[in-house]
């Protein structure tokens, strides 16, 4: 079966993009996690991401059961912490807090989770996460006791980006956080993407269409919407909708 990491980068190199839905499994009971992969499959995403800032429950292996067993969309860990790790997911993030300068964020918590990673069987994808000042304080920000990238310093974001990929980091993650008053800006993503080789992942703030277009346009390879589905269901299908538009341009360019 091919992995995830390499699925993202020959979608990179034909210059396609990927959509994926994040769920909170604090915020979804059975039915929800059901309804939410119906329309995973319905609208063609192409992962789902699964984790939370916060969890207060088992709600993480039970939302992962739950979408497994629903839909045969890859399902991918995005850990708030080092405890929030799932054999039965297909992958996880091994996020790095490059943006702040906490140690523990950084290396501190993989310490610690790499030996469980590795029993795991889990495909590991280490990744540079890049919190960025969207309008509205963060919960990431909040637990991590880290400052967020201002939202107008584009190249501070572009050369965190170099020095994480410089480090061996595959994936990068700008993220202006759940719920953000914004989405994190054209002329940001633009300059991330002309620094780096690796997959560009864009999430916090993409509530429509239109933020959508803007993040694939600027050199987004993969989107992520979690809380404006939550508050507008509708949404799934409007930004699946405009990613599969932004596809077939880029076949026919």
């Amino acid at each position: 079966m091919k992995s995830i990491y390499t699925s993202l980068l020959e979608k990179r190199a034909k210059k396609q993009k990927a959509f994926a839905v994040l769920l909170d499994p604090d915020k979804l009971d059975e039915a929800s996690c059901k309804r939410m992969a119906k329309l995973g499959m319905e609208n063609k995403i192409d992962y789902f991401f699964v984790g939370g800032s916060l969890l207060t429950d088992d709600s993480l292996a039970r939302t992962i059961a739950i979408i497994k067993a629903e839909s045969t969309i890859p399902v991918i860990i995005f850990p708030g912490s080092n405890t929030q790790i799932c054999k039965e997911a297909d992958a996880i993030l091994l996020l790095s807090l490059i943006s702040g300068r906490n140690a523990d964020a950084l290396i501190g918590q993989h310490v610690i989770a790499a030996p469980i990673l590795k029993q795991s069987g889990l495909e590991t994808l280490s990744t540079g996460y890049m919190l960025v000042d969207c309008g509205k304080p963060t919960t990431v920000s909040y637990i991590s006791n880290t400052t967020p990238i201002p939202f107008d310093k584009p190249a501070i974001a572009a050369c965190t980006a170099m020095a994480g990929e410089m480090l061996g980091l595959k994936l990068m993650y700008l993220d202006g956080g759940s719920g953000a008053a914004n989405p994190v800006s054209a002329d940001m993503i633009r300059m991330v993407r002309k620094s780096v080789e690796a997959p560009l992942i864009v999430g916090g703030g993409i509530n429509t269409r239109e933020k959508a277009y803007n993040s694939l346009m600027a050199g987004a390879d993969l989107i992520v919407v979690g809380n404006g589905i939550e508050k507008t269901p509708g949404l799934l299908a409007e930004v699946s909708s405009i990613v599969q538009e932004v596809n077939e341009l880029k076949i026919k360019n």
